[in-house]
């Protein structure tokens, strides 16, 4: 082996510090694979394989696999890293070395190359893809790695194309010829044999209960991503603690871990994969919530009310509401302002030197005109507490509700069209977005619809929101079609977990929330509470309340309210009985 310069390296053609090797010059990354380079049995690994570093009176032969470069600090970022050139008094390390730049074969692009092959330098990207470029060959009719005419429009495969095969880029496990995430393993067959690693129990084997997720966490459409979350998540050292038998298999567990949001995505798995029985998350968050706030009360007589007041008059009636419909979203918000204000009025009354038993009308009162608008939400604790004989017979009456913002009809109809025709815009954003321009549907009713209340078929798409059926528009059924066939992979769960809803959330086996979902609106100038009313305003100035209940599923008070607002006739809707009636 030569001396080591700078001039142009005799296989890749570009300028850079070679070294002389069987007469001809080659680079450090050409050396690295002439079948000139030395092979001998390396000092450190025993190996026989291409020689490094010769040896020397102290140190044996050092193959290319066992090459560490040395530390040093980073002449371009003073950094303490492994560098290059120490010996010659200017050390950089790996992200400060100067990268040749070359016009990309394949795209075009003026991007230091990461390979070139026979048409000419290829950049990172492209490499990429075309790793992962796999399809029907149409020479041989099998599904292989597509590398010929080289680029996008590639349509045989290297052997059809009497090119030479990437090795490197074939799994040694399953053949698959895809980028290899481990030496000679592909990303799939890695994540399969992590997620066993870290899934034996004691016993070397997978427990019964979490066979499930383990055949969802192996089968994930994103193999990488999942990868990922067993190497770095949070959640996955809680997962092994489980299947090692050293951490309970209970919600309970889960609740008492320091990480609660990683033990919570666990346990969204867990449920999803039948491990655990589910349970209303919500409810047990806003219990958790009521309780540290009734801790909170220094006065003993007070926080027993509050105490009782939450537990059986709040939580009782949310738990029935549960019970009754298990897929609407349990008002939370509103139950959580009722243990508030019962909070904010007995907080006041002590303040003032006053009780609750022995507190007046004029005194409810006053605590209502010196305080902010939130003093209302104290109206279902006084109730409560006159029905209990707790206090005199007070009442605090509702707040006036003022119309709101209304969205101006033209603007509606603008966003409407940017929503349908836009290709920039997610599915699931089109398609809420529409629902709340067209059909005035709530963020809450939207985020829970689940698969089942969308109908495709050849003749076109419909939605149920209530208990009839309702035809979508063409642009609009085509945008359902399409999201129920591919946009339902948004979720970012790590497994294939089962999920029927309409528009899958973060939590795997979980929707969307209204919040992040009038969020996602809101980036399109969309207020929901806006665009509703006003699309509430043209519904009921065209249709009749009776056929609104049912089509949209509000209830008839509401409909009529709604035809009032809107100047509509009660007429209509009293004929419509009436004609229904008679028929009967």
């Amino acid at each position: 082996m030569g001396a080591s310069r700078e001039t142009v390296c005799y296989r890749c053609g570009r300028p850079r510090r070679v070294i002389s090797s069987g007469g001809r010059s080659l680079c450090g990354s050409c050396y690295n694979v002439s079948p000139d380079r030395p092979h001998r049995r390396c000092g450190l690994c025993n190996k026989v394989a291409a020689i490094c570093v010769r040896a020397t009176g102290t140190s044996p032969d050092i193959c290319v696999d066992c090459y560490e470069l040395p530390l040093a600090t980073c002449a371009s970022c003073g950094r303490y890293r492994p560098c290059q050139f120490v010996s010659l008094g200017s050390p950089t390390c790996k992200r400060c070395l100067p990268r040749a730049q070359a016009i990309c074969a394949h795209c075009g692009a003026n991007r230091p190359p990461t390979v070139r092959w026979a048409e000419g330098p290829v950049c990172d990207t492209c490499y990429t893809a075309t790793l992962r470029r796999r399809g029907i060959c149409n020479n041989c009719g099998q599904e292989r790695r597509l590398v010929s005419p080289p680029g996008p429009g590639s349509t045989m495969c290297c052997d059809c194309a009497g090119l030479a095969p990437l090795p490197a880029h074939i799994c040694r496990l399953c053949g698959r010829e895809d980028k290899c995430y481990e030496r000679s393993l592909c990303d799939r067959c890695v994540l399969s044999r992590r997620t066993r690693e870290l899934m034996s129990g004691a016993g070397g084997s997978v427990p019964p209960a979490l066979v499930a997720l383990h055949d969802a966490i192996i089968s994930s459409a994103t193999p990488r991503k999942a990868l990922n979350w067993l190497r770095q998540g949070a959640g996955a050292p809680i997962l092994a603690a489980m299947a090692a038998g050293t951490m309970a298999m209970t919600h309970e567990a889960l609740d008492a871990h320091p990480q609660t949001g990683a033990a919570n995505y666990l346990r969204s798995m867990l449920v999803a994969s039948g491990a655990l029985e589910p349970r209303d998350e919500q409810l047990v968050g806003l219990e958790a919530r009521n309780n540290r706030t009734v801790a909170e009360i220094e006065r003993p007589e007070d926080r027993k009310i509050v105490a009782a007041f939450a537990r059986w008059h709040v939580l009782r009636r949310l738990r029935r509401q549960a019970g009754r419909n298990a897929t609407a979203r349990t008002a939370i918000r509103h139950a959580r302002i009722q243990v508030l204000g019962a909070v904010r009025l007995l907080d006041w009354l002590a303040a003032n030197g006053l009780e609750l038993k022995t507190a007046t009308q004029g005194d409810v009162d006053r605590f209502l005109a010196t305080g902010p608008p939130s003093c209302y939400d104290a109206r279902h604790f006084v109730s409560w507490a006159t029905e209990r004989r707790l206090s005199a017979k007070l009442e605090v009456l509702s707040r006036r509700s003022h119309p709101g913002v209304v969205l101006d009809g033209e603007q509606r109809w603008v966003i409407l069209r940017r929503l349908l025709n836009d290709p920039d815009i997610d599915l699931a954003d089109k398609i809420s977005g529409s629902f709340v321009l067209l059909y005035a549907q709530p963020l809450s009713r939207i985020a829970v619809m689940t698969l089942d209340q969308i109908t495709v078929t050849p003749t076109g798409v419909a939605v149920r929101f209530a208990s009839t059926e309702l035809t979508v528009p063409g642009r609009l059924g085509a945008l359902l079609a399409a999201h129920m066939a591919t946009g339902r992979s948004r979720n970012v769960g790590i497994g294939a977990v089962p999920n029927s809803w309409l528009f899958p959330g973060h939590l795997p086996g979980r929707p969307i929330t209204a919040s992040y979902l009038g969020q996602r609106l809101g980036a399109f100038g969309i207020d929901a509470r806006a665009a509703r009313r006003a699309t509430q305003q043209q519904l009921a100035g065209e249709v009749p309340a009776v056929v609104l209940a049912e089509m949209l599923g509000v209830t008839i008070t509401t409909a009529v309210a709604w035809v009032h607002a809107a100047g509509g006739d009660w007429a209509n809707y009293a004929a419509l009985v009436t004609e229904d009636n008679a028929q009967c």
